[in-house]
């Protein structure tokens, strides 16, 4: 983004947006995977179970409490850990470009407004603005590689750890 308010900026940052929640998306699908192996479940079973629950956290939350079971391994465990908690930590970015609106000012720059109430100890913060600069694509681009290369790790360990393909 440079700043001047043009609308092809903000279609680049746009289709950004999108390609964020491509990624995203496909790598919260291999989750079916990771449900299917750490239960015992064939694929098909799983997709229904990860399609009922309705949020990613409750997605996550299902995997985490499926691999910390008495009957999986150590390894195992920490490895799909390692796994959820990499892509917990590219939910909040999302989480910023998907729940928000984007306004402009005056002079046409972009900027986005969260839409969520944060409550505080004696009060509440709402509409927390961030501006849509080069930083803020930088920081998606950067969670767009981060969810690819969790994408690969995803599929490597499901291959490793014989889980339903």
């Amino acid at each position: 983004m440079t700043g001047d308010g043009r609308s092809s900026d903000f279609d680049g940052f746009l289709l950004l947006v999108g390609k964020l929640n491509y990624a995203w998306t496909n790598t919260e699908s291999l989750l079916i995977h990771l449900i299917a192996g750490l239960s015992g479940m064939d694929k098909e079973t799983a997709t229904v179970v990860f399609l009922t629950l309705n949020t990613t956290r409750a997605r996550m939350d299902l995997v985490e409490r499926l691999s910390k079971l008495e009957r999986i391994g150590a390894g195992e465990r920490r490895r799909v850990l390692a796994l959820t908690g990499r892509i917990q930590k590219q939910a909040a970015l999302r989480n910023r470009y998907n729940h928000c609106i984007y306004a402009f000012d005056n002079e046409g720059n972009p900027r986005t407004i969260l839409m969520r109430i944060a409550d505080r100890k004696d009060r509440l913060m709402i509409g927390q603005t961030n501006p849509l600069d080069d930083a803020a694509v930088g920081d998606i681009q950067t969670a767009i590689d981060a969810l690819f290369a969790i994408n690969r790790d995803i599929w490597q360990a499901i291959r490793e750890l014989g889980y339903p393909e």
